[in-house]
């Protein structure tokens, strides 16, 4: 994301972008993993406030065309084949902390904050509810929602928000070398895994297994 002077703020264009990038690396042969951060000292500050001027119900076709684009680029994550590692450099609030924790794997900056202020600005924050309360549980992700305070980045991965917290300075090392890893296994083998991940993730426990069992079946063509 590359709009330092707004914070990574997501108006239209970038949202637009965000989501031609995902598809564009995902069909790209050259690419094995695809790593998400932000430029300069913040990775996303959530909506662009000052597109809000815009959506408004006199302008309904603004309002559905952006919150249909927002939530496209959420499912895109899960979406995708290949994997996504998302590198959290600094503050992700509202939206951006959905970008935070939508990606397959999360490596947050120790100095990082992240957080869903939505209500403490009149709003809700919707589409990025869906994976907040799917990865951290209902209590912790409505009270992240109600009262809208940030948290550091301990308590992100306490919360199974991210999988690893390590110093600023050595972020990007950290994120390159996983990803290198992730790009390095099978690409086969590996999308079929997060396909069935993301599948079996909300299935009641027999028709998960059912699904897994087709997948094992499937597997003898990897070779």
């Amino acid at each position: 994301m590359n709009r330092p002077e707004k914070r990574n703020a997501l108006n239209t264009a970038l949202t637009r972008a965000l989501l031609e990038g995902l598809r564009a690396a995902d069909g790209a042969e050259s690419a094995g993993c695809v790593v998400l951060t932000g430029a300069g000292p913040g990775f996303c500050a959530g909506a662009d406030l000052a597109e809000f001027k815009d959506l408004i119900p006199e302008n309904r076709h603004l309002v559905d065309e952006r919150a249909e684009l927002s939530m496209q680029l959420h499912l895109a994550f899960s979406r995708m084949a290949k994997p996504v590692v998302t590198a959290i450099n600094g503050a992700a609030m509202g939206g951006g902390a959905g970008l935070a924790i939508a990606g397959d794997l999360a490596v947050m900056a120790e100095n990082a904050k992240l957080g869903y202020p939505e209500t403490r600005h009149g709003i809700v924050a919707a589409i990025v509810m869906a994976n907040l309360v799917r990865q951290v549980g209902r209590k912790h992700a409505f009270e992240l929602v109600s009262l809208g305070e940030p948290i550091d980045a301990a308590k992100a991965l306490a919360l199974g928000m991210v999988n690893r917290v390590v110093p600023g300075a050595s972020l990007l090392s950290e994120v390159v070398g996983l990803a290198g890893r992730l790009a390095n296994m099978k690409r086969e083998a590996l999308a079929a895994t997060k396909a069935l991940f993301h599948e079996v993730a909300d299935l009641p426990l027999e028709e998960a297994l059912k699904r897994g069992r087709q997948a094992n079946k499937r597997m003898r063509a990897f070779g």
